[in-house]
């Protein structure tokens, strides 16, 4: 009875001439009615799955249990923030089932609402609480369903992505870990502040966390009466965040989100060919030289990437180099990296394992499975972002060159074939949580194995540059 109430109400927004309470504009079903392409698409997303996501409930549970609750809300603030606005959670005992839809998740009201940004990390946005929607339009059609207000913090064109920042950067307190200061186990944010995305790093040209994730088009922004005014009600920003984590569990729109992530994923990493960087640049693409010793050199790069690769969570995280080697009779004489399902790359005990995922240690330099426990981090292996576009600047050169010991083997390769792939979380740490009863084990199940496709390449003897014993750059 509630939904149908609300329902009606909403509707009849559209074309009343008074806004609707702040109650009402807190439930995403009221947003549904004029922005019907937003909702649907939002409904699908990670922000609308953020509490229901059975991974983090497992987590915050068993982090309440092992800090004897001194995490509280630090997990809920950013997957939950409406719930812990609204006063309905302190993080303990933390069950999404019993949340009304306004608490749920990252929700249209959270991100339209904001009045300001305090802290830059761990969810530093503060609200409003009032009837006004604030956007990127900058002359927005008055409407009756709520009050508008062009902000530039939403305006994908000119903000510093501190809107997003602000819950894309993680720092544990020493409240939690007891490590002084602090660790910041995700710097999505402050990677992408030392990018060349970000306006300071290239002048006259800008790129924040919106124009990759949330892609312009030129859809209408809402529907209504009165609202068919096409200069100040067009271009429609999607909804869909895409990134690399999925739903594990039935949710809306998976098939639709899955696109999305393959869509803005595949072109981000690349094998790349050869380029001109003085003495010390790495020899491109695929390579194979039977001289010294016989080495296979693989060169990857992320190439389209505002922030480095993996981000995130990256501790829990898993790219890697999927590599085989066939000779001219079609029999693999060399391979790496190829990792059986349910099988993190580091348990197949693979010498020659490339991988790109950050390492994290407890106090006792044991490797950690949970964030609370992490005393530092080693992120050797992520993959830089871009952060100059002077060739002359050693920085330029921000690839990564794997080199694989193959020895007389190197005679008999005829042709390689490689992948890059990568899954949003480790199965040590999954099967941990299952073991502990904390999560479902038919999650494992749902975990996709990604392919990124701009990652696959395949290097023939044929076809190499006889003065560089290189693929040619395509």
């Amino acid at each position: 009875m509630k939904a149908l109430i609300l329902a009606t109400l909403a509707l009849a927004a559209c074309s009343d001439d008074t806004a609707l309470s702040v109650e009402q504009l807190r439930d995403p079903g009221t947003c549904k009615q004029c922005h019907p392409q937003h909702f649907a698409q939002w409904s699908g997303s990670m922000h609308a799955y953020a509490s229901e996501d059975p991974v983090f409930v497992a987590m915050n549970k068993r982090g309440q249990r092992e800090t004897n609750n001194t995490l509280g809300d630090f997990c809920v603030r950013c997957h939950a923030p409406m719930a812990v606005e609204l006063g309905l959670t302190n993080g303990i005992d933390f069950d999404p089932a019993t949340l009304p839809a306004e608490a749920k998740g990252i929700t249209c009201y959270f991100c339209h609402n904001v009045d300001s940004v305090g802290e830059l990390h761990n969810n530093g946005l503060i609200l409003a609480n009032d009837q006004t929607m604030r956007g990127g339009v900058k002359d927005p059609v008055k409407n009756s369903a709520h009050f508008s207000k062009y902000d530039a913090k939403m305006d994908s064109d000119v903000n510093e992505s501190e809107l997003c920042g602000s819950c894309h950067d993680i720092v544990v307190p020493e409240s939690i870990n007891g490590v002084p200061g602090g660790v910041a186990v995700e710097r999505t944010f402050a990677e992408w502040q030392d990018s060349f995305f970000a306006t300071d790093k290239r002048p006259g040209i800008h790129l924040s966390c919106g124009s990759c994730h949330m892609i312009s088009k030129t859809d209408v922004i809402a529907d209504g009466e009165g609202l068919d005014v096409p200069s100040r009600n067009f271009g429609f920003h999607e909804h869909m965040w895409p990134a690399v984590d999925q739903a594990l569990t039935p949710f809306p729109e998976t098939v639709a989100q899955a696109e999305a992530i393959a869509r803005d994923l595949d072109p981000a990493i690349a094998i790349i060919g050869p380029i001109k960087l003085g003495s010390t640049a790495a020899t491109g693409g695929i390579c194979v030289t039977p001289e010294a010793g016989g080495t296979i050199t693989v060169r990857i790069d992320g190439l389209g990437i505002g922030h480095k690769f993996p981000s995130g969570a990256a501790q829990d995280r898993r790219v890697w180099v999927e590599l085989v080697a066939f000779d001219a009779a079609n029999a693999i004489v060399f391979s790496s990296g190829v990792v059986p399902d349910q099988t993190d790359p580091e348990e197949i005990g693979d010498p020659n394992l490339k991988a790109h995922f950050d390492r994290v240690f407890k106090a006792d330099n044991t490797p950690a499975h949970f964030f609370w426990e992490i005393a530092r981090f080693d992120d050797s292996t992520l993959l830089l972002q871009p952060t100059t576009l002077d060739q002359n600047d050693p920085a330029f050169d921000h690839s990564v060159t794997h080199r694989y010991a193959v020895g007389v083997l190197a005679n008999q390769i005829d042709r390689i074939e490689t992948r890059v792939l990568m899954r949003a979380l480790p199965f040590e740490v999954l099967r941990d949580l299952v073991a502990s009863g904390d999560l479902d084990a038919a999650v494992l199940d749902a975990v996709p194995t990604l392919e990124i496709s701009s990652g696959r390449r395949t290097w023939n003897r044929a076809d190499i540059d006889s003065t560089t014993g290189c693929e040619p750059r395509p």
